[in-house]
């Protein structure tokens, strides 16, 4: 099975570089002024912030991986150029994507109108939700936002993330307090200095397999959908086209199911961690 789906994708990739053979254009003669500086370059630039594990995480040997990292990898190996990951906070992702330092980002970003409006995305190639990551039973009982919409309570969120979001418009009367990282967001619930983190559900779980002696909890909050799409450049229909018939193929060969598989139902990865 697994040879059969490495040829699917050895003709997946085949087909699409050859995308514009009727036409007589080849890769370097595309209308998409990204990937033609993708192609001219030999190298595309991916933003990842590497601190939302197990999309994208650092290892103790300073390398990031993940899933983000792996659908990066099979992009650049489809456009035939070497991948160049580069390392922003979150909050920088896309103020980098915008002034044209990379080509796009793929770090577990939310495809939400807002971001919709400065750069356009492509996906979802995962699909998330929000939890809390807490030592206090009262947030833990919680049903909703509505029982933490009181000042009594101190939340921390990833600055700029739509965690941030949904406490400033679900728990207006809550604090909240924001980070340039997850890992100093979860430190401060660590230490008693917020009550709980907000962020994608993945985050949460990981954060109290790695605090095992911490007394934190993982709660789902039933009270967002978050599709996960590549962010890139406006003004570009051409790669627009080519990433979305890219990740659908990834799709129907079963390829996003076994990344799924890799590093949410195998955490082999987890030793790997800083």
């Amino acid at each position: 099975m697994q040879k059969a789906k490495g040829l699917l994708v050895v003709l997946m990739i085949a087909c699409l570089m050859a995308g514009g053979a009727d036409t007589g254009q080849t890769a370097t003669a595309s209308s998409s002024p990204v990937m033609d500086r993708v192609v001219s370059r030999g190298e595309l630039r991916v933003g990842v912030s590497g601190d939302m594990p197990p999309m994208n995480l650092v290892t103790k040997e300073d390398k990031v991986i993940g899933m983000d990292v792996d659908v990066a990898k099979m992009i650049a190996e489809a456009m035939g150029v070497k991948l160049n990951l580069q390392r922003i906070d979150f909050s920088g992702l896309l103020p980098a994507l915008e002034s044209g330092s990379i080509d796009m980002i793929v770090s577990n970003m939310t495809m939400t109108p807002d971001r919709n409006l400065k750069v356009a995305f492509v996906g979802p190639y995962f699909t998330s939700g929000k939890s809390f990551l807490t030592k206090r039973s009262s947030i833990a009982e919680a049903k909703g936002l509505p029982d933490i919409n009181s000042p009594q309570f101190t939340f921390v969120a990833l600055q700029g993330s739509t965690s941030e979001a949904v406490i400033r418009k679900g728990a207006p009367q809550a604090k909240l307090l924001t980070t340039g990282t997850q890992n100093e967001a979860i430190q401060m619930v660590i230490h008693g200095k917020a009550d709980a983190m907000i962020a994608d559900y993945p985050i949460c779980v990981v954060a109290v397999y790695r605090n095992p002696g911490a007394g934190l909890v993982s709660v789902v909050a039933p009270i967002t959908y978050e599709p996960i799409g590549i962010a890139v450049p406006k003004g570009d229909p051409h790669l627009l086209n080519w990433l979305g018939n890219f990740l659908n193929s990834l799709e129907k060969a079963g390829y996003l199911n076994d990344l799924k598989t890799k590093w949410f139902a195998q955490p082999t990865w987890l030793p790997q961690m800083k």
